[in-house]
């Protein structure tokens, strides 16, 4: 039976991998990255994700692999939190919690036992011993400041086997410096010239030679050596890069140098020859980082589009792990493909990305501009502004655009069909300029035989226009323009097909148009208090009669087709507005204090079906309902509204959905309840291991399990374990029951000495009998206790036995 619970927000995907530098196992088979509050794992050789070890309450901010142990990895998190994984089974194996983290924004693992922290706004190194203790929750009892003041470039700090302090960038040091904390007293170097700009980016020591690896922001690298002699320091300089180098890497034996940067090329230096170099251009995107393997066979390199390229040995391209692109900066709405039930939104410049919400993983992307990318800064290139599907999922619409400097913007509209040989799109219909300004809405009408009949554009220059296939078979299946409104010279900026296409609504500032598509007839007009009109969704199934919409004054307001007339309305400062296409229901995102509140309803009542506050930091941007592949059966009225759908909406940093929580019996087990932000680590993680009560429906139901669907025994063991024990209560009742068992055994013992004391004894024959008898040794309690016990038993299966 599984129970259903509180309506929470979960993370489903679309977090960022190319925060941190990833990292390569020892055997060159698995890629291991920080994912937003996770640790993905990834094969190598298939690009498939085959463990996410989840844990961190907060942004994951380190990775690296444990010294001692190939098969372990250490992630260190915004949480506080340093964690111990095994990544082959992807099993939690211990807690470090840092009490002097409390105030920590940002921590990053560098060593074993060293992490970097921000506390007060100051960025520092702090050294933190990891105590060999059995239990998997430990508290850090030692700690200590290693430098103060330094980057909060993770780049700009490196370590390496023959440096014996790490070299930094201080952030009030001059351009261009080193610090180099070999005594205490660091010694500064420089090369800043009046001019240049030689600010250090990113830095990297050699593993075996006294040298370090410098790369500036005027694209130079600088080989540093003889940092041991005081004031007697060298430098060559090495320069292919025209921009700044955000990456080096030394390879683990020290014999070459790896480079990136925005030109998307990975260049390969020979250490002490570094007039030969490799080259292996055409990455797609600006390089990030650079990770080598412990044996140097892979090279890995993060991009700036959300992307992980594996390489072998700087040779050719093996693998390339796709996140999902461009999340922060979201032009066109987010759309699900009816199709492939993917999120559709814009990605690599003049693409979109179909990304699956089931696996958390890039399908494909689609090209729509169809022209070679330049990268130059202040060079303004098309951008896909505009996407939208049909229902059938056999026609999709794009909207590109261009804003050259001083000149009108430049507008394309795209019709591509459905292709099902390719199973892809293909364009089929180009309108160049549909239209003289920006489009600002575009939405597809489903006809009554469930055929696409029409798309609708509106755009600022003050009209909307209809677009339309051909009737007729002769005049080949491309689409023209049908039809032009207007209303008064207005601009429009919101339009809306009713569910069976038989109305069209359009916006003009605060008026509401409503025409007909079969006659273009205007049939009535909807007015509002003054302020522009920002949303507008029809009603769904039973609410259909019903027309909702957003205004700049925090109005949200409902009005009724049937009588023409205003329905109801309330005050609220709606950011977002959107309808579920399965169900009746509606959801509504409101901004308030640096957190979002989301509210769902039904039109045709003003009361909220749900409602969730501070859903999210900050302000949602997009979001969309998907349906789900399976409908939900559950019983809570609170969470009904999600059976056929899930609600996800888009953040600042990563993707979320807002779903329902099935409190299995492994849920309950493990602890995984939510817990409030502003309680501290030990009190939360103390609540995540606190035992069950011994006859519990979860343990029962655990126990009646089929043993292939059960976690990993390593993780339930000490809690199951744990919850059999004998409480404090619970021993007091068995000490109760003890003693009572103890007082019937004696009233026992007292009736037998009754019973002998009326029962007359025999005359001792003789007095040497009577002085053998006597010196017997006597019984102990135990023994009568034993002897009792024994008397009781049922010895006939004896008597069977002899008479056999």
């Amino acid at each position: 039976m599984v129970e259903h619970g509180d309506i929470r927000v979960v993370h489903r995907g679309g977090s960022k991998i190319n925060s941190r530098e990833p990292v390569v196992t020892n055997d060159s088979r698995f890629l291991l990255c920080a994912s937003g509050e996770r640790v993905k794992v990834f094969s190598t050789s298939t690009e498939e994700c085959v463990h996410d070890l989840r844990g961190h309450t907060d942004l994951v901010t380190g990775v690296l692999l444990r010294p001692t142990n190939h098969l372990q990895v250490y992630s260190c998190s915004v949480d506080g939190t340093v964690r111990l994984w095994d990544f082959t089974d992807g099993i939690l194996i211990k807690v470090q919690l840092d009490y002097c983290s409390v105030c920590v924004t940002c921590s990053w693992l560098m060593f074993d036992i060293v992490c970097m922290c921000v506390c007060a706004e100051l960025f520092q190194l702090v050294a933190v011993h990891l105590p060999q203790s059995g239990d998997q929750l430990v508290e850090a009892q030692e700690l200590s400041a290693v430098l103060s003041n330094v980057s909060s470039n993770p780049a700009a700090t490196g370590f390496g086997r023959g440096v014996r302090a790490p070299p930094l960038r201080s952030p009030n040091a001059p351009p261009g410096a080193i610090t180099y904390p070999k005594t205490d007293s660091p010694h500064l170097l420089t090369t800043q010239r009046k001019g240049g700009k030689n600010t250090l980016m990113c830095i990297a020591c050699h593993p075996k030679d006294d040298c370090i690896a410098t790369g500036h922001e005027d694209g130079k690298i600088r080989l540093w050596r003889n940092f041991n002699h005081k004031k007697e320091y060298t430098y060559t300089t090495l320069h292919w890069h025209h921009n700044a180098v955000s990456s080096l890497r030394f390879t683990p034996e020290g014999t070459n140098l790896l480079s990136g940067g925005l030109e998307s090329v990975l260049v390969q230096w020979r250490y002490n020859q570094e007039s030969e170099r490799d080259f292996l251009p055409r990455l797609g995107s600006a390089i990030t980082h650079i990770a080598v393997s412990p044996d140097g066979t892979l090279f890995c390199t993060s991009h700036s589009d959300n992307k992980i390229t594996i390489i072998q040995s700087c040779v050719k391209v093996s693998a390339v792990i796709q996140g999902l692109v461009n999340g922060e900066s979201v032009r066109t709405d987010l759309m699900v493909d009816p199709r492939s039930k993917s999120l559709v939104l814009n990605g690599k410049p003049g693409h979109l990305q179909f990304y699956s919400l089931q696996r958390d993983k890039l399908l494909y992307n689609l090209d729509i501009v169809q022209q070679e990318y330049i990268h130059e800064l202040g060079l303004q290139q098309f951008e896909v502004v505009k996407v939208a599907f049909d229902a059938p999922g056999n026609w999709m619409a794009t909207v590109e655009e261009r804003k050259p400097k001083a000149a009108e913007p430049e507008i394309n509209l795209k019709l591509w069909a459905f292709d099902e040989q390719t199973q892809s799109f293909v364009l089929n219909t180009t309108v160049s300029a549909p239209h003289e300004a920006q489009i600002t809405s575009m939405c597809f009408s489903q006809a009554a035989d469930g055929q696409t009949s029409m798309l609708v554009s509106a755009s600022e220059d003050g009209h909307f226009k209809a677009w339309q296939l051909p009737r007729s078979a002769y005049e080949g299946p491309s689409w023209s323009c049908d039809f032009v409104g207007d209303y008064r010279g207005l601009a429009p900026q919101c339009c809306c097909f009713s569910a069976d296409g038989s109305l069209l609504a359009v916006s003009f500032q605060e008026v509401v148009t409503v025409w007909s598509p079969a006659s273009w007839e205007l049939l009535t007009t909807l007015s509002q208090p003054p302020k522009a009109i920002r949303d507008l969704c029809f009603g769904r199934l039973g609410c259909s009669k019903y027309l909702m919409g957003t205004t700049a004054s925090n109005l949200l307001c409902c009005w009724n087709l049937l009588t023409c007339s205003l329905e109801w309305s309330t005050s609220m400062d709606v950011s977002l507005l959107l309808s579920d296409p399965l169900t009746e229901n509606m959801a509504a995102f409101c901004c308030q204090a640096e957190s979002t509140d989301l509210f769902v309803f039904k039109p045709s009542e003003p009361r909220p079906v749900a409602s969730l506050k501070a859903v999210c930091s900050g302000k949602v941007t997009r979001a969309v309902f998907a349906p789900r592949e399976e409908m939900l059966e559950s019983c809570e009225e609170s969470s009904q509204w999600l059976n056929r759908s899930q609600l996800y909406f888009l953040t600042q940093h990563m993707l979320f959905i807002d779903d329902s929580v099935a409190m299995t019996p492994f849920y309950l087990l493990l602890g995984k309840h939510r817990k409030q932000e502003n309680q501290d680590s030990l009190t939360r993680l103390s609540a995540e291991l606190m035992p069950l009560p011994r006859g519990s429906l979860a343990i029962k139901e655990l126990l009646q399990s089929p043993a292939h669907v059960l976690p990993s025994t390593s993780v339930l063991c000490s809690m199951f374990v744990e919850s059999l024990l004998v409480s404090v209560a619970d021993g007091s009742e068995e000490s109760k029951h003890a003693e009572e068992e103890m007082e019937s055994e004696k009233e026992e013992e007292d009736s037998e000495g009754e019973m002998e004391s009326r029962t007359p004894r025999p005359e001792p024959a003789s007095p040497g009998l009577q002085s053998a008898e006597s010196a017997a040794p006597a019984l102990t309690k135990a023994q009568l206790k034993e002897l009792r016990r024994v008397k009781k038993l049922d010895h006939g299966w004896l008597a069977d036995l002899l008479l056999s």
